[in-house]
């Protein structure tokens, strides 16, 4: 149990600072609750061994129970022999003191094994209460076992990640994208300022083209000539 204590006593900073340098929290976790189930074995062990010595005692407060009524049974008996002079009166009194003296020493045995069954039971008891804190422990620090594995794997991809993000911009990966943006910007810039000039080009050249466009006065040319070979007078001259 001293490694689990160091690793839970929270409240003291000596705990604290050892749990800090713990390479393993979960794995220190884990041998903590298999020292609590090893005591716990030890605890189920002790109170089977009580259990046996408290029935032992119950039985032996019967057998010396047992004892004494017996003696004094046969006390009775020997007395009763003597009344009727079945059994000489000195001798009879003798065994009948010795029956008693038995019983005496019978009576003696049974308050022992009474007190000591008395202590057997509180023993049981206290074990008792002992293994059933041991398992609620237990199974409050497996949950928290889960709990602590959630928070691990949570914290170790949040931790990647952060490193990740941080050596990604480190290594000048985000202001690369951010030259590349503006590289973008210039060339969409450059493509418009192209076509810009483009139009205008084109422009200058309908006009010019306009300007410079023969093909109505060559029709009215070719008109004429066809006019005067049929001997057709134009319009205009008329």
């Amino acid at each position: 149990m001293n490694i689990f204590r160091r690793l839970f006593k929270i409240g003291e900073a000596e705990t604290n600072s050892a749990i800090d340098k713990m390479e393993d929290p979960i794995k220190m976790t884990e041998q903590g609750i298999r020292d609590m189930r090893l005591d716990l074995d030890k605890s189920l062990e002790a109170l089977a061994q009580v259990k046996a010595m408290a029935i032992r005692s119950k039985s032996e407060q019967e057998e010396f129970q047992n004892k004494a009524d017996d003696y004094q049974n046969k006390a009775i008996i020997i007395l009763k022999k003597a009344s009727t002079n079945e059994i000489d009166t000195a001798e009879a009194d003798r065994l009948a003191k010795e029956a008693l003296a038995q019983k005496d020493s019978a009576e003696k045995q049974l308050l022992r094994a009474k007190e000591e069954s008395a202590k057997f039971d509180n023993s049981v008891e206290q074990i008792q209460k002992s293994i059933q804190t041991i398992k609620a422990n237990i199974g409050n620090w497996e949950n928290e076992l889960k709990t602590l594995k959630a928070r691990v794997k949570v914290s170790n991809a949040t931790k990647n990640l952060n490193k990740q993000m941080a050596e990604l911009d480190s290594t000048g990966t985000v202001s690369m994208l951010e030259r590349m943006k503006e590289k973008v910007a210039q060339e969409e810039a450059l493509a418009e300022a192209y076509g810009d000039i483009a139009k205008a080009s084109k422009s200058i050249d309908d006009e010019i083209d306009k300007a410079a466009d023969t093909s109505t006065a060559k029709a009215d040319s070719d008109l004429a000539k066809l006019k005067e070979q049929l001997g057709l007078k134009n319009s205009k001259n008329s």
